[in-house]
């Protein structure tokens, strides 16, 4: 494990190194402009990230009860790289359980001392580009997915395994579906939509699961909307049921029953600041959508901002995609 930590250790002295010669250079006291000003500032101590809005993100608090878990699972998988130092899946395991204990920086590193190792496995890139948005550098994770797209293209798809089991314990997801997804969030978090209906429309090709379709469905019908292509965002609402057989993904179906009019706010509005929740997240983000193409801006920024009071949620795609609403928004 020792020699497997090396240039992990490497990485993290010469990233000190860095960020200690910024901070000392004579513009390092500069505010800066643009959201991606913003995130490419340097790290405070134990930060993990800093936001679209140039708030330092810390490592989300985790209960003891769900870190126990989590710790557990960690050690799991520390072990089987301790005992296959080279082997992709070891790796692959490794980096999701570093990030699922909130240490996506570290996760990055393990990714891309697999991918020196493993350079033509898609799922490394798939992962990496996931943290990457994580961590708020959509640029790289798009080019990680970039190339995750080109090492699948044309290859059978394959289920990917959760790594935190559903109570069915059914994997929804594939390892096609992933890079699409995600793809398709690092554009929309940017405000490119075009960009994101491109990706979207790829994901949907591969969301084979009823909880991929409906995720899927959630972005695509948004961005459609936003860019006044209503016929087609119909149509995509159209394709979506009330008993469509659903394991994860109810906060985007109920979402999407909202668009179609058949649920209230009072449906789906959860608990926010210290209280909050991924799903509460989640709905949020899209009950500010529903304000906006509803012509009510002012409540659709109300929410958004109020996304941002639980900050244990900060790694949720709500929060990213409200983060980016915000950022790039005049009345914030």
């Amino acid at each position: 494990m020792n020699t497997r930590r090396r240039p992990i250790l490497n990485r993290r002295i010469l990233s000190t190194m860095a960020m200690l010669l910024v901070a000392c250079s004579p513009d390092s006291g500069q505010e800066a402009g643009s959201p991606a000003e913003m995130t490419s500032r340097p790290l405070p101590p134990g930060a993990e990230a800093i936001s679209f809005l140039g708030d330092t993100l810390m490592p989300p608090e985790q209960s003891e009860e769900v870190r126990a878990v989590y710790m557990a699972r960690y050690e799991e998988a520390e072990e089987a790289l301790a005992a296959a130092p080279e082997d992709v899946e070891a790796l692959i395991w490794m980096g999701r359980r570093t990030a699922y204990l909130g240490r996506y920086r570290e996760a990055i590193e393990i990714y891309s001392d697999a991918i020196d190792l493993h350079p033509e496995d898609a799922r490394l890139y798939r992962h990496r580009g996931h943290r990457y948005l994580s961590v708020r550098e959509p640029e790289k994770a798009i080019a990680d997915f970039e190339r995750a797209a080109e090492l699948t293209a044309g290859l059978p798809d394959e289920v990917e395994p959760d790594g935190l089991p559903n109570a069915m314990n059914i994997p929804t997801s594939t390892l096609q579906f992933n890079i699409w997804y995600h793809r398709a969030l690092a554009h929309y978090v940017q405000g490119d939509l075009e960009a994101a209906l491109g990706a979207q429309r790829r994901c949907l090709e591969v969301s084979v699961h009823p909880d991929s379709v409906v995720a899927t469905s959630y972005w695509l019908y948004m961005t459609l909307m936003r860019l006044g292509m209503e016929d087609e965002a119909l149509e995509v609402l159209g394709q979506i049921s009330e008993d469509m057989e659903i394991i994860e993904s109810t906060g985007y179906l109920n979402l999407l029953m909202l668009f179609k009019g058949e649920r209230t706010v009072e449906d789906l509005v959860g608990p926010s600041g210290d209280a909050a929740t991924l799903q509460s997240t989640t709905t949020a983000y899209g009950l500010g959508v529903w304000h906006m193409l509803n012509g009510r801006m002012a409540d659709a920024h109300q929410v958004w901002e109020r996304i941002l009071t639980g900050r244990n949620q900060w790694s949720a795609f709500g929060y990213m995609a409200a983060e980016g609403e915000l950022a790039r928004s005049a009345i914030r």
